[in-house]
């Protein structure tokens, strides 16, 4: 029976062989997200307009960089976008940005000079308010090597290019992108806790959809621990939740065979997919859905 685990549809599994060009993205999130989906959304667009009536609210409930609910919210494929984070850096950021603060950040950003002193007197301040926790979480995210705001993770020295802390310093980008999102903020909504918590309480609405990314640390996979600072969940009891939803979800994850084996046992199917990572090596990770036969 396991073998039913994956779809037999040859056509299909040539066309998620295919490497999905990021560039070619709207790039619509602050963040530099390790582990990020930027090169998922073809696939999420995919899934979404495979559904015939439009979710009311999409949630993500382990949000980081959050490009998948931008792009539900920005391409008119949800009516609102709930994402849920429970590192206190990253949630500052989107908090700021759903309180109304996106002004206040797009001129701190733009009058910023960014250079090691500046920097390292920004980062050593201690911020009580929300804002200026976020000022410094994105310019950890952009200073910091891979933008890995888990403890251990430092400044970038080289950069690309060359051009050391100013690598991906882009001002002007951000400001753009924060403008953008403040435009739709008001279909943003965020809570700052645990996700599996919120996947909960709205397991009984039919009409939410689910977008779950979680740190991938199952099959004693130790990627999340590094890159994370909130990395260690329990991923059964997250399939055993996903049972209880009564709307439609996706899962990414580790290709691990622990992973599949937790797919089959929840009646849930499961499906390799293309991507790349950082060092731009080609790698498959596994989508796991109630049904992917739009896949």
């Amino acid at each position: 029976m396991q073998q039913n685990l994956f779809l037999e549809n040859r056509e299909t599994d040539q066309e998620n062989k295919k490497t999905v060009n990021v560039a070619s993205i709207p790039q619509r999130s602050l963040f530099r997200y390790p582990g990020g989906k930027t090169w998922f959304v073809p696939t999420f667009r995919k899934w979404l307009k495979s559904k015939h009536k439009k979710p009311s609210l999409l949630i993500e409930p382990f949000a980081g960089g959050g490009i998948i609910s931008l792009t539900a919210i920005f391409e008119n494929m949800a009516d609102k976008a709930l994402l849920v984070e429970l590192d206190e850096q990253v949630a500052a950021v989107w908090q700021s940005l759903v309180d109304g603060h996106a002004n206040w950040l797009i001129n701190k950003i733009l009058n910023f000079e960014l250079n090691l002193n500046n920097l390292s007197s920004e980062l050593n301040k201690s911020h009580s308010d929300v804002r200026n926790k976020a000022f410094q979480t994105i310019l950890k995210n952009r200073t910091y090597h891979g933008g890995i705001l888990a403890a251990g993770s430092g400044l970038v020295k080289y950069g690309e290019n060359g051009k050391g802390l100013l690598s991906r310093w882009y001002p002007l980008t951000l400001a753009k992108r924060i403008k953008a999102i403040n435009y739709i903020k008001n279909k943003l909504l965020f809570l700052q806790g645990d996700g599996m918590d919120v996947m909960s309480k709205y397991s009984p609405k039919s009409d939410v959809a689910y977008f779950i990314d979680p740190p991938y640390t199952a099959g004693g996979k130790r990627a999340g621990a590094r890159l994370y600072r909130h990395y260690d969940i329990d991923h059964e009891h997250l399939f055993a939740l996903c049972k209880t939803l009564k709307g439609d979800f996706i899962l990414t994850y580790d290709n691990a065979e622990e992973v599949k084996a937790l797919a089959y046992k929840y009646g849930f199917k499961a499906k390799p997919i293309s991507m790349k990572n950082t060092h731009h090596a080609e790698m498959t990770e596994l989508v796991i859905g109630k049904d992917l036969s739009w896949l």
